[in-house]
């Protein structure tokens, strides 16, 4: 039994006038979407910021920097806004969003690890796998930032990467 959404496997394009099924679709990945504008604001995002990165699940996080909508440890730890701490300089995320908005380009699957806090006194480490799109919409320019947690596939790296190195030791001894 064919459907209209079974008919076009080709692209979304059909999809122009539904903004609510794109919406749904939106909602049910499990990355990190993020629209931010010029001054790395968050102007619209998914569901799964907030049961990913958020140390603030109630709090409305509309119009707050990046980093502050992580839950970023050094933003929490400084109590500065991000873009203003230490290290806001060497953040790559930053930079690489900031680069993708000048030169209005798109960056692909770079990663980082890096602390966040879940909750306010619970910080964790997270090794994140993030992309960039430039694009304009009314005259406006914005940034996509799609960010995926890696963190159990990097863990499940560094076991099998001790376990090697074991089995490796253990036939250099017998």
């Amino acid at each position: 039994m064919a459907n209209p959404i079974s008919l076009n496997n080709v692209s979304f394009d059909y999809l122009k006038g539904s903004s609510d099924f794109v919406n749904h679709i939106i909602h049910n990945i499990s990355s990190c979407v993020l629209l931010l504008d010029k001054d790395m604001m968050l102007q619209a995002f998914n569901y799964p910021l907030k049961t990913i990165f958020s140390n603030k699940p109630d709090e409305d996080l509309l119009y707050q920097r990046c980093g502050e909508a992580l839950g970023c440890a050094y933003s929490v730890e400084e109590q500065l806004d991000c873009g203003s701490t230490s290290k806001c300089n060497s953040c790559e995320l930053r930079e690489t969003a900031l680069l993708s908005y000048l030169e209005k380009k798109n960056i692909y699957k770079k990663q980082i690890s890096r602390e966040f806090y879940r909750t306010d006194t619970m910080k964790e480490l997270k090794h994140l796998q993030f992309s960039t799109r430039f694009f304009t919409f009314n005259r406006e320019s914005y940034i996509i930032l799609i960010i995926d947690d890696i963190t159990a596939f990097k863990t499940q790296q560094d076991v099998i990467a001790n376990q090697m190195e074991i089995i490796e030791n253990l036939t250099e001894i017998g």
